[in-house]
């Protein structure tokens, strides 16, 4: 698997950087590719589609007309799939993230963007490096946002990575708070919906051994672990099993917040680890950051995620792991016309997918 990328490389300490503080990224460039626009109503007025990028993302609030005009369109996270998306007739918003409290500033250097959309203000806007539920009180505001100034009423969601946590802890608020908005879909990609193995070792929960000698496993660990010890308090913590998949847990917390809301898993598996029988379903096969047993929330119960569909896919978890890997972008779940096609089918086929059977293409656990 060796394609070749459109852009520039980052260095490699760059790359485990980014890649580590992450769980997020997606591409720049265009769809070549997409095929002609859908005739599904993604396009009607008052239905959207929203984009909500993942842990340590920074991305720009845009609209199906608006986005930035410097640098990336929707930012290194969203612009691809927004792309993509608006190319099948979908009616297409990215929901702003910022690493901190507060609106979102312009970038420089890598994924930078500049003259965007007006900024929103922090109340509905994402700390992708905080907690999750607070996150999630954020989105919701955001949903909210778009009802009342672009009379959006039914919002079929695609989570990257955390983005999807995120994502399941607003449609809870949206739920709680009786907003006249409706979840039509949740689609997510490399959502560590169990945590990711990185998480698990920078808190202590999983040994090195569990790479069974894989260097690019020990060093994606290790830098991970430098990251969170740096940063002791936010989603670095959160976003393993022990916090999201033990009973009472996260997940449990969530009670059936899904029922009637069809979910559709994609999971990479672009690294194996190696042949020997018994290797840890927690880190192998991977995306590089999250195992395919999380992305596929292979111990959440259906209490909890009541009717999933599960789509495997030979691709990293974003950019930054497959730039660090030596692969080229395509090969991301954030850039990749497989995935992207993968989403508009979950999107199109929403509203009859929970006749279909449940756990669809999910491997048995």
């Amino acid at each position: 698997m060796k394609l070749p990328g459109r852009n520039a490389k980052l260095t490699t300490a760059a790359a485990f950087m980014a890649m580590t503080l992450a769980l997020t990224a997606c591409s720049a460039g265009g769809s070549e590719g997409a095929s002609s626009p859908s005739s599904d109503p993604g396009g009607s007025s008052d239905r959207a589609v929203v984009i909500v990028s993942g842990g340590a993302a920074v991305s720009p609030f845009t609209t199906p007309d608006a986005a930035c005009t410097s640098g990336l369109a929707a930012g290194n996270t969203d612009t691809f799939l927004r792309e993509y998306l608006l190319g099948q007739g979908m009616r297409v918003f990215t929901s702003p993230a910022m690493t901190g409290d507060g609106p979102v500033q312009d970038q420089t250097g890598f994924g930078a963007f500049g003259d965007c959309p007006e900024a929103l203000p922090a109340e509905v806007t994402v700390n992708s490096v905080g907690d999750i539920d607070l996150a999630g009180e954020h989105l919701a505001r955001f949903f909210s946002y778009l009802n009342t100034e672009y009379g959006i009423k039914t919002v079929d969601i695609v989570g990257h990575s955390m983005g999807g946590l995120f994502s399941r802890s607003a449609i809870k608020v949206v739920k709680a708070t009786d907003s006249p908005l409706a979840i039509r879909s949740l689609t997510t990609l490399g959502t560590p919906w169990q945590g990711t193995f990185l998480g698990d070792y920078a808190n202590g929960r999983l040994g090195m051994d569990a790479c069974d000698g894989d260097a690019f496993c020990e060093q994606s660990m290790k830098a991970f672990k430098s990251a969170a010890d740096e940063s002791p308090i936010g989603s670095a913590q959160e976003v393993t099993a022990n916090y999201l998949a033990v009973p009472d847990g996260w997940n449990d917390r969530q009670g059936a917040q899904l029922d009637g809301i069809p979910v559709v898993l994609l999971g990479g598996d672009a690294f194996t680890g190696s042949d020997k029988k018994g290797a840890l379903a927690q880190v192998w096969p991977n995306d590089g950051i999250v195992a395919r047993e999380s992305a596929f929330a292979a111990q959440v119960t259906d209490v909890v995620l009541p009717h999933r569909k599960c789509v495997t896919l030979p691709n990293t978890h974003s950019i930054y792991v497959s730039d660090a890997a030596k692969l080229g972008w395509d090969t991301a779940l954030t850039w990749n016309d497989q995935s992207a096609t993968a989403v508009v089918e979950a999107i199109n086929g929403a509203d009859t997918a929970l006749e279909t059977p449940n756990r669809a293409g999910c491997p048995a656990t």
